[in-house]
């Protein structure tokens, strides 16, 4: 085993082999996802029940791969297989999508996509064990700015490609930059042996603090009222946005999340996770309200900007906080098994809202979306800050 502490050289060109490869692959996947809702509704003749059906399948099965490559990450203490596999299957369904005929024929693709983020435990616990408690925020808010810079970078490239070829060639050039994400990390990244005895048993409720079950079960309720994305864009296709401005509009707010990213992460290094995260939920809701109450072009705009600065705040907290309060032994499984308790409630959480669209209206999915949120934000006022967490797990 490799028992030297890595050098700041180390963590630092690690850190950025891992962000490289985000923006590479977020790319590709948002030259896709800029127009994924109107590719499926115009192109494969989806309604709004089987756009969110897609969605939230394919966010379960995040939940699985996260979990599942999590846990064997700590059992076998390797994780670089994950990562580059990750991207790999995110290449290949790209061609899938660009292929499937009818919505019918994406979603072994959509499954494949998504279980591709089985790569998002093993690389955030490297992440996690490469920082200290002063600098875990802004490592991950690195993350998320690289992420949401190559999401910046592939919905421009979809807003000028859009007019100039066919969908399907779009998705199909897409997938170039996933698998060069692959090589990136399959040639860059040198994996450590990781100290610490091997993890058999998986991870159970009694290994977990309360704090870290109480921060489950807001987390479940705040993503069962957070639908996808999808529903925004077509929140605004309903006030009188075009397909054309659609990718836009997503541009708005992957800009205003890439440029806050970082900064929001520092500031919970300095404040901690619990108050930023209180304000992303605030953000959140404020983006409920003004698309429940309000519906003119303006409106759309900041909602869209204020989700940016949601997205932002609340991306990198959520898994420093996840990893402050695990278990040192148990990062990768508790980071895995908070994705899967995310993903699995955003199946039944995509898949009512589009129901309730489809049954009552816009405003429907906005209203139960509110009143969780709320539930959500209650309860985050009873859990202490990550690191103080940590300080009782270690």
């Amino acid at each position: 085993m490799d028992n030297t502490p890595p050098a700041p050289r180390e963590v630092k060109r690690t850190v950025w082999t891992f962000a490289s490869a985000s923006f590479l692959h977020d790319m590709g996947a948002d030259m896709i996802f800029a127009i994924w809702p109107m590719f499926l509704t115009t192109v494969l003749g989806a309604n709004m029940a089987v756009v969110g059906l897609i969605d939230g399948l394919g966010n379960a099965f995040v939940s699985i791969a996260q979990a599942v490559a999590g846990y064997i990450s700590d059992r076998t203490r390797k994780r670089k297989a994950f990562v580059w596999m990750g991207y790999f299957f995110g290449s290949v369904a790209k061609v899938g999508y660009a292929l499937a005929p009818t919505w019918h024929w994406v979603l072994p693709f959509r499954i494949l996509d998504r279980s591709g983020k089985m790569r998002g435990a093993p690389r955030d616990a490297i992440v996690s064990d490469l920082s200290t408690d002063r600098n875990r925020g802004r490592h991950f808010g690195i993350l998320r700015m690289m992420d949401n810079a190559g999401a910046m970078v592939g919905i421009i490239a979809a807003i000028v490609l859009v007019p100039l070829i066919p969908l399907r060639t779009l998705i199909m050039i897409a997938a170039i930059p996933s698998m060069l994400a692959v090589l990136l990390v399959l040639f860059v990244y040198h994996e450590r042996t990781l100290n610490g005895t091997k993890v058999f048993k998986g991870i159970r409720l009694r290994d977990l603090s309360s704090d870290l079950r109480l921060y489950f079960v807001l987390s479940a309720f705040f993503s069962l009222g957070s639908f996808t994305y999808s529903f925004l864009l077509l929140s605004a296709k309903s006030v009188g946005f075009s397909i054309g401005t659609m990718p836009v509009l997503y541009l708005l707010y992957t800009a205003i999340a890439a440029a806050l990213s970082l900064s929001f992460g520092k500031l919970a290094d300095r404040i901690g996770r619990k108050i930023v995260l209180l304000f992303s939920f605030g953000c959140w809701i404020g983006v409920a309200l003004l698309f429940l109450f309000f519906r003119s072009h303006i409106i759309v705009i900041a909602a869209f900007a204020l989700y940016g600065v949601h997205v932002a705040s609340l991306e990198p907290v959520q898994k420093a906080l996840a990893a402050e309060l695990a278990p040192r032994h148990l990062v990768a499984s508790t980071l895995g098994g908070y994705q899967m308790i995310i993903g699995l409630v955003s199946l039944p959480a995509s898949l009512v809202a589009g129901l309730l669209w489809d049954r009552y209206g816009l405003g429907a999915p906005y209203l139960l979306s509110l009143i969780l949120t709320a539930f959500a934000g209650f309860l985050l006022l009873f859990l202490k800050d990550g690191r103080d967490g940590r300080a009782k797990l270690t």
